[in-house]
């Protein structure tokens, strides 16, 4: 994908978000979600991180955490978490077009998350919202090109194993099997181990043995 293309399916898949939150009841609001220690609110309000937090206020942030990227990011989320749902929502339309390169990851760091967090969300709540196969297969693509941020996933992660999305006629990778929906692959790629009872393959227990 073209970095206009990366910034497209980024702008439709996060109004997309914003139909699935604005659907959602109180309850599911306060339900937690595959990121350990964050509802559905958390995950609204980081979905926001970068259109509303610039380099220089991360950074001044970090500082606090002795640069300790993850607590910033908690410590920035849970901020943002106090803002009600609805405003949540119309900022998620609001900045829905913004097209947002952050240091190290790029665009593709905003796009992986419209794809990773939405499923974060809709698979404990059991809900089918989802991205389309051909977002997951691009962010396929990237996360086993060996240029993924680590923050996705590691090269350690994947060594040795290819990955066949179902359905489709392409593989990623090298080595032992690893098969499933497109979905399903990249959710255990980027750490996710409730994807792994949809996988199948020889490499399954492998990947899924790995942190």
């Amino acid at each position: 994908m073209n970095t206009n293309g990366i910034f497209a399916r980024t702008t439709r898949n996060r109004r997309e978000i914003a139909d699935v939150l604005e659907s959602l009841d109180p309850a599911q609001w306060d339900a937690g979600t595959l990121c350990e220690g964050w509802t559905v609110q958390h995950m609204a309000a980081h979905f926001l991180q970068p259109m509303l937090v610039g380099f220089g206020q991360f950074f001044v942030t970090s500082l606090r955490y002795r640069g300790n990227t993850a607590a910033t990011i908690d410590h920035i989320t849970r901020r943002n978490a106090v803002i009600e749902p609805a405003r949540l929502v119309a900022l998620l339309r609001q900045h829905a077009s913004d097209e947002v390169s952050p240091p190290r990851v790029g665009p593709m760091g905003p796009f992986a998350e419209t794809c990773i967090h939405l499923r974060d969300i809709a698979r404990p709540l059991g809900l089918a919202a989802d991205v389309r196969s051909e977002d997951w297969l691009g962010l396929l693509s990237y996360l086993t090109s060996g240029k993924a941020a680590a923050s996705l996933t590691t090269p350690a992660r994947i060594r040795g194993l290819s990955f066949r999305p179902r359905g489709w006629e392409t593989s990623f990778g090298a080595g032992l099997e690893v098969t499933g929906t497109p979905e399903a692959l990249a959710m255990a790629i980027t750490g996710r181990k409730a994807a792994c009872a949809d996988l199948a393959g020889s490499g399954v227990d492998l990947l899924c043995s790995r942190g």
